[in-house]
């Protein structure tokens, strides 16, 4: 029922999805450009049109304090995650890679929803420490496509790695594409 509720609503919205997921049981998705908070309701569409697709994602516990928005947050798959304090995030993170037998990270490297020159790195520091891949998903305003790329493992070059994929998502419309990748 709730999958035919999001799959109604994002064709309502004009919306699709190309490519699919991948094999892999264990991953970190990044989702780029983040331009809006439009960009959550479109990213909680497509987990539930995808059959038996379980992402999880980080946002900041300033939300989670909201009682109504911090049970949603949580029922959907959000951690919370104090931004105001340096906390060993990565290696909590890769903790929870390591521990669990699926599990599927969902980041957005701006980590926030204004343009930035230099993304945020944990995301990859992550799927390098966890040996995870990491798969891109661009969404596409002007299009209306949530694009899933095939998954490919950190080299350890994050300089060489983070440009391919910036490369990748100059190419993606985000809803304000000045905010974007440039």
């Amino acid at each position: 029922m709730r999958r035919a509720f999001f799959k109604f609503v994002f064709r309502l919205w004009g919306w699709r999805i190309a490519g699919q997921l991948p094999k892999e049981k264990k991953y970190v998705i990044v989702v780029a450009p983040h331009t809006s908070n439009t960009d959550f309701f479109v990213g909680v569409c497509v987990k539930y049109i995808l059959h038996n697709f379980k992402p999880r994602f980080l946002a900041k516990n300033s939300l989670f304090k909201i009682p109504l928005v911090g049970w949603f947050l949580k029922s959907i798959g959000g951690y919370p995650v104090d931004r105001s304090k340096k906390t060993k995030l990565v290696d909590q993170i890769v903790e929870i890679f390591e521990r669990e037998e699926e599990f599927i990270m969902t980041i957005t490297p701006e980590g926030t929803r204004s343009y930035v020159e230099k993304w945020k790195t944990g995301f990859y520091f992550v799927a390098l420490k966890a040996n995870v891949p990491i798969m891109m998903s661009g969404f596409d305003y002007e299009h209306k496509v949530v694009e899933l790329k095939e998954v490919f493992y950190p080299s350890g070059d994050v300089d060489k790695d983070v440009e391919k994929m910036m490369a990748y998502f100059r190419g993606i419309r985000g809803k304000y594409p000045e905010k974007g990748v440039k």
